[in-house]
Formats: C-alpha cells, structure tokens, sequence
C-alpha cells in the first residue's frame, strides 16, 4: 500500500498547488469548498466522509495567493492538527437544518459576514463554491459577496493524476481485487447476493477500505436489468454472479472494477457465453479508443455497437473519470445525447473507467464487466490485475 507520511504529503502538496494554479488559470481568487471529497482533495482531511455528505457541518477556504482555513467540526478539530496543507482550522458555522433548524438563515448570515472578510482580503469581492444552498448564496448576495460555481473547477483540476497519485490509486486497487479472490473463493450454490457482498465488503475493509458506494452484486434473473441491489436470495449453481466493486478504497480511492463470475464452476451456457463475449469485445474495442487528443464526442462515435436486443439496457456511460469517486470526464453513448452529452478532450494523467453491460431484452441475465484505464502519452494503459474469464467466448 502507497500510505509512507512521504508518499502522502507529496500527493496533498501537488493536489494543492494544482488547484491553485486552476484558481489563478481561471481567475478564481477564493473558493469555498463544501463537498468533503473535494476537502480531501485539497486539504489531505477527512472526517466522516460519508455522514457530511448529507449533513454540511464541515467546509474550508482557499486563497489562490493566501491561507487555506478549514472550518471543523468543534469536537474534532484535533483530527486535522499536523497537516501542512492547512494555515488556520477554526470551528464551523453550521447552517444546516439537522444542525441548527430554524436558525439556518440566521447562522448562514453569520458565515457570510465571515466570508465576505475574507473575500474582502483575498478575492477582490469575489468567491467560487463547490456546492452551496438558497440560504448561503442569498447571503452572501445581500453583502455583495459575487458567489459563482466551483463545480467544474474541482471537476476539471481532480481530472489530472500526478505519477505519485497513480501509484497510489494502484495500490488501492490492489486491495480491491485481494477482497475479489475472496469473493470468488467463497461463492457456491445457496449463498445469498448480501452474503457475497458482505464477503467482498469485508475484504476491502479488512485492508484498509473505508466504504461501499453501491450494492451492486447480483445473480441469475436478478442481473437484468442492471441496477438491481444486493438482495436475499440465494444463488443457484450455473447461474451469472455480476458485479460492480464501487468501494471506497486505502486512501480514499474509487476503486471501480466489475467481472461476472459462474456460480458453481462448469461450462457457461451458450446465451452467458454469448453475452460475455459481447461485453469483452467491447471493453476491449472502447478502452483502444482511449487516446491523448480523443474527443469524447469523436469516442462516442467510434464505440463498440451492441447488438439490437441488447442496446435497449445498455449501462448508463461508455467511460468515466475516477479518482475519489466518479469524475470528470462522463462519457455518453451516443442513444443518450439528449440527456446532457457534453464535448472535451482525453488529457494524459486522466484515470477512467471503460464500462460494459450487456444483458437482452427480456433475457434472463447479464455480463457487467469494467476496466480502471490510465491515459498516457503512449495510450491506454489498463491498470487492473485481475483476469478476464478466458475460453467463455
């Protein structure tokens, strides 16, 4: 695992000063974060990542040319004490209504007049934020504060992986594929999907992973459609186990692989041969597509086609950027323009995820497999260790 206090101060400095160098690129003199996967992105913090989430009782300021502060939580301010990434930790301003209820309005004043000093000193009148709320933004508005989104800052500056951050994010992913092995050892006929999934989740957890983003580990008729979560019943031999890892790795990393395994070993049979040999092809035929210079419309227009009696449930993306969650760049099948399909440019140093689901149309089951991809100057580098199933096809 890539966590030496050397290896991980070298990723907070160079996290830090690339986002300030957004900052100034971009004309962003102060920036308020609120979301905690961009707090740790910046800062190195974190403190029950999952919790504030939907409770925003933590957030921090960034100067392009001055201090960072972040604002903690009182009773655990001690946790960021020792972090050279941070100038000053004063305690928060909760605005939230589980924390604070009625009085949100009232305490979100309290944090502008906070926030306009500042600006006042760093920001020439001038603040982007990551996510903010009504009561915040009005705030802010009746000083004259001009609050613009940060979003696609943090989005477009996380796109970009130091060599440092790579390593790591491997590292991480090993973890993950360790937690897979036990996850095939123990699959058998009469094991439920919870059961399995506690098994995978277990393996992570035990080596260091923090949590899982999704439920999805299926079997049999319940893997199509795609999405369905983790349920009660138990597996029967010759049927599809599939899944998507979604955990949250050793270092906060996305690790975002999936496979579909046989449940009970044997032959698979012609239709989940098939199936995954549709879904190979096409992991294999987008992930050559991942090339410096590459549109993501150009991408789009040059992936693998499914089949008719298979596009209809195809996955939700053909592509997306990972890091400490799903990132920037998401990449659309071309069926879905209309949902909010949106140009770039593959960058070396990006990490993406090639995706695949493939499962007919009223069929009884489906393949989901998925690739961790490095874009590099050389092409796509695919990052995962654990095998594809070999003489399906």
């Amino acid at each position: 695992m890539v966590d030496a206090p050397g290896e991980e101060r070298a990723i907070r400095a160079w996290r830090l000063a690339r986002l300030r160098q957004q900052m100034r690129a971009h004309d962003l003199p102060v920036l308020l974060l609120t979301d905690p996967i961009n707090l740790r992105y910046a800062t190195g913090s974190r403190n029950m990542q999952v919790w504030t989430l939907h409770n925003l009782c933590r957030y921090a300021l960034i100067a392009a040319e001055g201090p960072l502060v972040l604002y903690e939580l009182p009773s655990s301010a001690h946790l960021a004490r020792g972090l050279e990434t941070i100038d000053e930790i004063r305690p928060s301003l909760a605005w939230d209504y589980m924390a604070v209820g009625g009085r949100g309005e009232e305490m979100a004043r309290r944090l502008a007049a906070e926030l306009a000093d500042f600006v006042a000193r760093h920001g020439e009148g001038r603040i982007a934020i990551d996510r903010a709320d009504l009561a915040l933004s009005d705030a802010l508005a009746a000083l004259n504060v001009h609050a613009v989104d940060g979003k696609g800052l943090l989005e477009r500056t996380r796109a970009i992986k130091s060599t440092a951050e790579v390593e790591a994010f491997v590292a991480s992913l090993r973890t993950t594929e360790a937690a897979i092995g036990e996850l095939r050892a123990a699959l058998r006929p009469g094991l439920s999907e919870q059961a399995a999934f506690a098994v995978l989740l277990a393996g992570s957890v035990r080596r260091g992973g923090e949590y899982p983003e999704t439920r999805l580990l299926t079997a049999g008729p319940r893997t199509n459609p795609w999405f369905q979560e983790s349920g009660e019943r138990p597996m029967q031999a010759g049927e599809l186990l599939s899944f998507d890892t979604d955990l949250i790795g050793p270092g906060g990393w996305y690790t975002d692989l999936s496979r579909s395994f046989l449940v009970g070993g044997g032959r698979p049979n012609d239709e989940q041969r098939r199936l995954y040999d549709l879904a190979r092809r096409q992991i294999e035929h987008n992930t050559a597509l991942l090339r410096p210079g590459e549109s993501f419309l150009g991408l789009t227009g040059k992936a693998f086609r499914l089949p008719d009696d298979c596009l209809p449930n195809r996955y939700a993306d053909i592509a997306h950027g990972c890091g400490l969650a799903v990132e920037y760049p998401l990449i659309w099948y071309a069926e879905d323009a209309e949902w909010g399909a949106y140009d770039g440019v593959l960058e070396p140093g990006m990490l993406v995820c090639v995706e695949s689901y493939v499962g007919a149309v009223g069929g009884r089951e489906g393949v989901k497999l998925e690739e961790p991809v490095l874009i590099t100057e050389a092409g796509p580098r695919v990052l995962s260790s654990y095998p594809l199933e070999d003489g399906w096809a």
